[in-house]
């Protein structure tokens, strides 16, 4: 973590609505005048997308299942390298993963590639990561130690499942069946490297759809945000939350445990901001008293 040069990472699996805080966290910045430097989850990815299609038939006909949740897909180790640096130095380099056509043409590229390395903007407020990996822990890499406000962005598995099979079918051209095998496919590397991360945020935003999802790989649709509750879970240690007021200021809104608060899905965009504002103001705040103290330093020597 860094006084000087906080981090803030929206950690979830893909598909899982991970979007949707990011935009709201963006509306946030705006309004606080924050100039960010930002960061995609998928830019650690080892491999192109040809390039993890030869790994995991590899890994198929040995007997193995490899997925974009694991670390043999994604650089743990590159990524807390990065927080390291700019929670030290604010600087440090970035590159994009080209998902679709639109993404690819205006760099003359191919979808699934990688754009090239480039150094982050200089004198940034602070660094935004989204993406899978803001909250991992290995043996080998501890993302999640590096990370100031670390929020979670996390359907129940059903509703995950069918953001994601909906999205890759749409958005991305995949076949259902290919989807599907994914899914399969990722399983253990999502128990193992995806569930964790939850327990290690500082708020989790849950969507729980109050219509029948119980079949996931029959879905048509995504349930709407109006056909689901937010279930917003704070870590205990955090005193400084005005539960009284977000209950005030939320519409519908009910307290379910001590630290955890219910919200309508169709408020969970205002909910986002009254939760995460003051949270980005307080590092805001101690960024600017550590500057402070080290001019007067300087001046005082």
């Amino acid at each position: 973590m860094s006084v000087k040069h906080p981090i803030i990472a929206i950690t979830g699996s893909s598909g899982a609505g991970t979007t949707t805080t990011t935009n709201a966290i963006r509306h946030i910045f705006r309004n606080l005048k924050v100039d960010s430097a930002s960061v995609g989850g998928d830019s650690f990815h080892r491999f192109t997308r040809p390039e993890m299609e030869v790994e995991i038939r590899k890994a198929q006909e040995q007997g193995r299942h490899i997925s974009y949740f694991g670390p043999h897909a994604n650089d743990f180790e590159l990524l807390a390298k990065l927080f390291t640096e700019y929670g030290a130095t604010g600087k440090g380099q970035h590159r994009q993963y080209l998902h679709t056509f639109d993404e690819a043409v205006p760099f003359n590229q191919m979808p699934g590639t990688f754009t090239p390395w480039q150094d982050l903007p200089e004198n940034t407020d602070l660094l935004f990561y989204e993406g899978l990996h803001g909250g991992v822990k290995t043996d080998e890499a501890d993302v999640a130690s590096h990370v100031d406000l670390l929020v979670g962005m996390v359907p129940i598995v059903n509703l995950e499942w069918i953001q994601k099979i909906v999205r890759d079918t749409t958005d991305r051209g995949h076949s259902r069946d290919a989807v599907m095998s994914s899914i399969v496919r990722s399983l253990d590397d999502y128990f193992h490297y995806i569930t964790p991360q939850f327990s290690r945020t500082h708020v989790n935003f849950q969507r729980v759809p109050t219509v029948d999802t119980s079949n996931p790989f029959s879905a048509r649709e995504i349930p709407t945000q109006d056909e689901s509750f937010v279930v917003v879970r704070f870590r205990r240690e955090m005193k400084s939350v005005d539960y009284p007021y977000l209950l005030k200021m939320i519409d519908g809104a009910f307290m379910s445990r001590i630290n955890t608060i219910v919200v309508p899905g169709g408020k969970m965009g205002l909910a986002m901001e009254l939760i995460l504002t003051p949270l980005i103001e307080e590092l805001l705040d101690q960024k600017r008293r550590a500057g402070y103290q080290m001019d007067w330093l300087a001046e005082n020597k």
